[in-house]
């Protein structure tokens, strides 16, 4: 939930409340009281008039027993968010879980192979158009697994040049390209350059590059993906 109070809206002060009482209606007294002596949004009197003022507005329905009711379009506006929330909440423990999962293979195996640790960080989608991007484009300045760094410099489809800067000892993966830095990098995921450099190293030292992957897998949830370059 957004923590910010939308004073200056109504409607989205009285859905900014509801998510927090969350009840399908409350008594017009409780519901000003919890107003004003439970969240501390305003005093009674404020509380009274904006109550009033939000029923005349049609954003709340006060029945014959004087109990409040969202309207059906604020209704809709609360099971939407709901269900997002519900979504965010199971992509959120299905990742931990598939983190743990990768942690545990990780610690049962003395060994895991390449593939199966460049599979956790990119998607078949991702993979395929890894493929499409050539070789060339690539040039890698640092491959050291002993320092834990790689450096490499990719030419981009939509402008000029994109970074990559990968260090084991700060656990940073630095790249700015616009797919990793609006859908990857927040759920530590590769793009298409990161998986297609991975694929490219492999061929010059697959025991390296799947120590690389090793690192990364077992201690993700210490790991920056970003675009901010330090």
């Amino acid at each position: 939930m957004n923590l910010a109070v939308p004073r200056n809206n109504a409607s989205e002060l009285i859905l900014y409340i509801w998510k927090i009482i969350d009840l399908p209606n409350i008594s017009k007294k409780d519901f000003l009281y919890k107003i004003s002596f439970e969240l501390f949004l305003m005093t009674p009197e404020k509380a009274t008039l904006f109550i009033n003022k939000c029923i005349k507005s049609k954003f709340l329905i006060e029945d014959d027993q004087r109990n409040i009711f969202l309207t059906s379009s604020l209704e809709q506006k609360l099971k939407s968010w709901h269900k997002t929330r519900k979504d965010e909440i199971l992509s959120n423990i299905q990742a931990i879980r598939k983190n743990t999962s990768v942690k545990e293979s990780l610690m049962e195996k003395e060994k895991i192979t390449y593939g199966v640790l460049l599979k956790d960080f990119s998607d078949k989608g991702t993979l395929n158009r890894a493929i499409s991007v050539s070789d060339d484009a690539f040039d890698v300045s640092v491959f050291d697994f002993k320092a834990g760094i790689i450096k490499a410099k990719v030419i981009g489809t939509q402008k000029g040049v994109y970074d990559i800067d990968i260090d084991i000892n700060n656990k940073v993966v630095y790249h700015n390209c616009h797919d990793f830095v609006t859908k990857r990098a927040e759920n530590k995921k590769f793009c298409k350059h990161l998986t297609k450099l991975f694929l490219l190293l492999k061929e010059r030292n697959e025991g390296s590059v799947t120590g690389f992957l090793k690192e990364l897998a077992i201690n993700i949830d210490e790991w920056n993906f970003t675009d901010q370059d330090n």
